[in-house]
């Protein structure tokens, strides 16, 4: 069998989605970049990133990334991953470079899939054909209503595990008069809304997107303390490694986090630092499986757990069903819808399950027509995913 590269083609896509839950309508949109691997043979890979500028992954795999992979063996993962490190990072710089990484990754992993028949989360290890979910519903754009609504909503379609925003990008919009002690004291209003919603039977979990300094963290994570939280993602800025165990060591509350790293080293430090419960690679930015993998065996040799973290979950969902040390998957409505639109075959989530597909790869089909389409639009200048 010849899996020689002959083609790389990225496609960028800014997508619009309209979210509805229950009586409750969110819209937003989301920045992502389609891969297309075509090997000799005829086995097409297709390979996925996304919370980052489309215009720039799609520039760097165009100009650096397609002239070093042509003429490649698409089985040699590792061979290829240590390539574009060199190329696109040989300093250990994070950033865009672990994004294009990731998407040429999936890819082969989805050509590997194919060639041998097997769906990817057995190639990885087939430790489980399901998942649980927890699924992020609490968007900023929501106000208290919609998220008693929504929750509601959600409860009675089965949905056992809540994520919600906090933060609200306060140390961000600081520069236009952003009251942090204000946004703070209404998240303590949401969390409380959402909570009686659910009922104490339900896990709950909250996500500041990084956008907290230590001290308005600390003074949040004291005032939710009541509320039963399973864990507190990305709480403080740069996810500082000192300032986050501190936080746990100060307040009891458990700290997730990970899921936009891109290099293993970030991972280490977490781990080593005594930064987290709970660390979260992103398989669509660490570096897909081949980077996901390693950064699950660090995490169990810690005795760390690992979540997926970042949304996607139709690709995280492999690294989670294959491993042993695989936990839980994020059910990101809005980054879900987003599949929706750019995906066939895609599966259904269970209430808080969702059962892995059979089929060679990464089990789903991607829409030439509508990448096409996405990828001959205007793009976005933003990346934020709700």
């Amino acid at each position: 069998m010849n899996l020689t590269i002959q083609e790389v083609t990225a496609y960028p896509a800014y997508i619009p989605v309209m979210l509805p839950l229950g009586s409750v309508k969110a819209e937003t949109a989301l920045s992502c970049v389609v891969v297309e691997i075509v090997t000799a043979e005829g086995i097409v890979g297709h390979g996925y990133t996304a919370i980052t500028d489309e215009e720039v992954v799609t520039a760097a795999i165009r100009e650096v990334v397609t002239p070093a992979l042509t003429g490649m063996d698409a089985l040699d993962r590792e061979k290829i991953s240590e390539r574009l490190y060199w190329l696109l990072s040989p300093r250990g710089q994070t950033g865009y470079a672990s994004h294009v990484v990731s998407a040429i990754d999936l890819a082969l992993w989805d050509i590997l899939g194919k060639a041998t028949g097997q769906p990817c989360w057995r190639l990885l290890g087939g430790a489980r054909n399901e998942v649980p979910l927890y699924v992020t519903f609490g968007f900023g754009s929501l106000d208290r209503d919609q998220l008693r609504d929504a929750a509601t909503h959600l409860k009675s379609d089965g949905v056992t595990r809540f994520k919600m925003v906090v933060g609200h990008q306060a140390l961000a919009r600081r520069s236009h008069n952003r009251d942090l002690r204000a946004a703070v004291l209404e998240d303590v209003e949401r969390v409380r809304t959402v909570r009686e919603a659910i009922g104490p039977e339900c896990e709950l979990y909250v996500d500041a997107n990084c956008s907290l300094d230590p001290t308005w963290a600390r003074y949040l994570a004291d005032r939710l303390g009541e509320f039963d939280l399973t864990f507190f993602e990305e709480p403080v800025r740069d996810n500082d490694v000192v300032q986050m165990r501190e936080l746990r060591e100060r307040t009891g509350m458990p700290v997730a986090a990970g899921q936009n790293e891109g290099q293993l080293f970030r991972f280490r430090d977490l781990l080593v630092g005594g930064a987290v419960d709970v660390i979260q690679p992103n398989v669509v930015i660490c570096g897909g499986f081949t980077a996901g993998q390693k950064i699950a065996g660090m995490a169990q040799a810690h005795n760390v757990e690992i979540a997926n973290g970042g949304a996607f979950p139709f690709h995280n969902m492999h690294l989670h069903a294959g491993l042993a040390h695989g936990g839980l998957v994020e059910w990101h409505l809005i980054s879900v819808e987003m599949c929706k639109a750019l995906y066939s075959d895609l599966p259904e989530r269970n209430g808080s399950m969702l059962t892995l597909p059979e089929t060679p790869g990464l089990g789903f089909a991607a829409d030439r027509d509508a990448l096409r389409d996405y990828a001959s639009r205007p793009t976005s200048r933003g990346c934020g995913k709700g």
